[in-house]
């Protein structure tokens, strides 16, 4: 298995709107995309303008079929503005331990 793990740091004061529209496409992306296990935000405690997502596909080929999706084309224009600065980790899942 793919997985992200993405750390973006908005702009002051742009924290809700960027929760608004990520949060639209990860609720799309694992409701939507067979191939799409995980798509989790979250918020740091201790400055809530780092916002992380961990994304877990089965393969790289489905995390490409991600970024052509509507949800994903549309959450860009809403997202890309508010970003500051952005690090991305790419990595392959050993395990996985599901607890939901």
């Amino acid at each position: 298995m793919y997985s992200l793990f993405i750390k973006n740091r908005v702009k002051a004061g742009c924290a809700e709107a960027f929760l608004t529209a990520i949060k639209v496409n990860a609720a799309a992306s694992v409701a939507n995309e067979p191939g799409c296990l995980v798509f989790d935000v979250s918020q740091d405690r201790a400055d809530g303008d780092v916002i992380y997502l961990y994304e877990i596909y089965t393969d790289v080929d489905a995390y490409e079929a991600h970024i052509q999706t509507a949800h994903f084309r549309d959450s860009r224009p809403l997202v890309e503005p508010l970003i500051l600065e952005q690090e991305c980790f790419e990595s392959d899942v050993v395990a996985r331990n599901p607890g939901f």
